[in-house]
């Protein structure tokens, strides 16, 4: 779940006034929140003492305002969802983000209409195999290869230090394609291990191997 929401970090640290300042507004916001929220999780769920079901104890929880502080909550989640995907279409496409941004509103609202609220594990597995070896990458090529030396207008500019292959990283493309079927094998056949640190650590140790600073 926190790695479903590491790449809405980019859409907003975008707006701060240093790097460090982006960094620790980050990780300390990803830490309060998720250390809460789990440890509340955590508790619900002992406190049933599995004879009933979770949604059951936050309802009555505080006269079920624990309950309705989570729908509110994912209320914002979604406009988050929605803000994240039209800001990263609109960097590739060039187009403008409040007019996708209702497009993406319109076809994940259609989504969710059709799609079994059952099946959110899984949803949630397959965005995390795609989130998970893609960082993997990016942190080895920003910190490894590139040892943080990009400047910013080399970013997008055509012949820049992000300009490969007409615009593509073959070798990140490579290692995050090898990252993602990484997760899934070890979703499916030890999953006791946990596939989120084993597909990043690979991508990126793949990425390693396969690419050569410009």
């Amino acid at each position: 779940m926190p790695l479903s929401w590491l790449p809405l970090i980019a859409d907003y640290t975008r707006f701060g006034r240093s790097p460090g300042g982006m960094f620790r507004g980050s990780a300390l916001g990803f830490f309060v929140a998720n250390v809460w929220f789990y440890a509340l999780g955590a508790t619900y769920g002992l406190a049933s003492g599995g004879e009933v079901s979770l949604v059951a104890t936050l309802a009555t929880a505080g006269g079920g305002l624990a309950l309705l502080l989570i729908l509110l909550d994912e209320t914002d989640n979604a406009f988050a969802d929605i803000h994240s995907a039209a800001v990263s279409a609109a960097t590739l496409t060039r187009g403008r983000v409040p007019v996708m941004t209702v497009g993406f509103g319109i076809v994940c609202t259609l989504i969710a209409l059709a799609l079994p609220l059952g099946q959110y594990e899984s949803f949630l597995l397959l965005i995390g195999s795609v989130f998970a070896p893609l960082f993997g990458v990016v942190l080895a090529d920003h910190f490894v290869v590139r040892r943080r030396q990009v400047k910013a207008h080399e970013i997008t500019k055509q012949g820049g230090a992000y300009w490969f292959a007409g615009g593509w990283n073959l070798a990140g493309l490579a290692a995050w394609a090898i990252g993602i079927a990484a997760f899934h094998a070890v979703t499916a056949f030890l999953p006791a291990l946990g596939a989120t640190v084993p597909s990043l650590l690979l991508a990126g140790l793949v990425y390693l191997a396969l690419a050569r600073r410009p």
